[in-house]
């Protein structure tokens, strides 16, 4: 079923919005986010290893010849560096990892490359936003007095580790190397770490923890970096347990009704809201559990099976059994949006995320069943004629779609669909590690380290 749901996605956009970036499935054309600047084709180069894996060969045929005649980064606009980072440079890499292609390696490589600008910072914590043309950087202006992001610096590290791999130039990962010692060196508020971090001063900007928007990504990297690194990073790993301890001591909660959830930290105080994004954090800590101080293996697995609980939930309470932008737990609600403005589904992956996580680690069905819900209501609810559109008010009796098919619904939620319904052998855990866009890289195993070692 994800394969026609994919091919449904990908025909609509080539018909519509080929070599755009996005697709608008209601108005038929395409849909221009600023997040890449003029870099175009993001839902092609998103797609690539999800066309290979579905193994449709035509499309990823017809994907790759417009990634070799069209892809051109020689734009003079300004972009933000996570998204190209996770969406492009991982998008390629992984089209170059599954297919061998060279011409995924070079662009992957010459992408890079463009990017680095961005770390020309007194500490070394990138800008968020990048001219590449011009190379000058600098941060979203709403950020806590001009900080880089922690889910944005701190989402880059895999990625660049491997284009100094394939490269033979360390300076990628020395880049991100760097974002590790400046963290470590600095004092953390109850051992968590905010979300925003002034490049210039390398002091943290105001006390904010979340997993969830702004924060996620960076925890589920020090767990990956571990993992894609044959678990020889310590470093990693010390970084993402004791993270999770102070995450369980001062932000998991149980609510009256008996969910577990993850409120957010503002300087000391709860806001007891769980936004969409933190959802992947359920299928983080069961892949996390293996790792985890020998007594603790069977709890981190708990964990995981209670916030997929949570956000199942908060799929269940809406009209459409699809799980709103952010939900809350309290004035006597619970997993449920309260504010207009967080009853909106975008097509969204990191429930379904977590289910394939869930399922991989223990195989319990209901995980299936709960996917296939969510196939049901996508189908129902998300399917226009033009492609998948994402919905406004998920609590409405009325689909009112917000005209956009995100390129990430077909590079993580259609992904982790099809992964959800497949054997494990497919892109098993112990070879490979999926980047925060799904997009799924080599683990470095210490035997290929000796190619590294040559290049230096």
């Amino acid at each position: 079923v994800s394969l026609q749901m994919m091919k449904h996605a990908w025909d609509n956009y080539k018909r519509y919005a080929w070599g755009l970036n996005e697709l608008k499935p209601i108005s038929k054309q395409g849909h221009s986010s600023n997040l890449f600047g003029n870099i175009q084709g993001a839902t092609i180069v998103d797609a690539l290893d999800t066309l290979y894996i579905m193994e449709m060969k035509e499309e990823f045929k017809e994907a790759k010849e417009w990634v070799e005649k069209n892809l051109d980064f020689n734009v003079n606009a300004e972009i933000s560096v996570f998204e190209v980072n996770i969406r492009f440079v991982g998008g390629l890499l992984s089209a170059y990892y599954l297919s061998g292609e060279e011409v995924f390696r070079k662009k992957a490589v010459e992408l890079g490359e463009k990017l680095l600008p961005a770390f020309n910072t007194p500490t070394g914590i990138p800008w968020a936003l990048l001219n590449i043309k011009s190379g000058i950087g600098r941060n979203w202006p709403w950020a806590s007095g001009g900080s880089s992001i922690l889910a944005e610096f701190g989402t880059l590290h895999l990625e660049f580790v491997h284009l100094s791999y394939l490269s033979g130039n360390p300076v990628f990962a020395e880049k991100v190397m760097n974002i590790r010692k400046v963290l470590n060196r600095l004092d953390k508020p109850e051992g968590l770490y905010p979300n925003y971090l002034n490049p210039s001063s390398g002091q943290w900007g105001q006390h904010h923890v979340s997993i969830g928007g702004l924060g996620d990504s960076f925890y589920e990297y020090l767990l990956k970096a571990w993992l894609m690194s044959d678990k020889t990073d310590e470093d990693g790993k010390k970084m993402y347990y004791d993270a999770v301890q102070a995450i369980e001591t001062h932000l998991i909660r149980k609510s009256s009704g008996g969910l577990t959830y993850i409120a957010e930290w503002k300087g000391g105080l709860l806001e007891h809201k769980m936004g969409h994004l933190t959802c992947f954090a359920g299928g983080m800590f069961a892949l996390g559990a293996d790792g985890a101080p020998s007594d603790k293996t069977g709890h981190h697995i708990e964990l995981g099976a209670e916030i997929a609980r949570t956000c199942h939930e908060s799929y269940d309470r809406t009209r459409m059994k699809l799980g709103p932008e952010a939900f809350r737990f309290d004035g006597g609600v619970e997993a449920i949006a309260t504010r207009q403005n967080e009853k909106y589904y975008i097509l969204r992956p990191e429930v379904i995320e977590t289910y394939m996580y869930m399922w991989r680690l223990t195989h319990d069905p209901k995980y299936r069943e709960w996917g296939w819900e969510a196939v049901e209501a996508l189908e129902k609810h998300c399917r226009v004629d033009g492609g998948y559109s994402g919905i406004r008010d998920v609590y409405n009796n009325h689909e009112s779609h917000d005209d956009v098919q995100q390129s990430f619904f077909l590079s993580e939620t259609l992904k982790y669909l099809y992964l959800l319904f497949s054997e494990d052998d497919l892109l098993p855990f112990e070879h490979w590690v999926f980047n925060t866009e799904a997009h799924p890289l080599p683990v470095l195993h210490k035997d290929d380290g000796n190619k590294e070692e040559n290049q230096k």
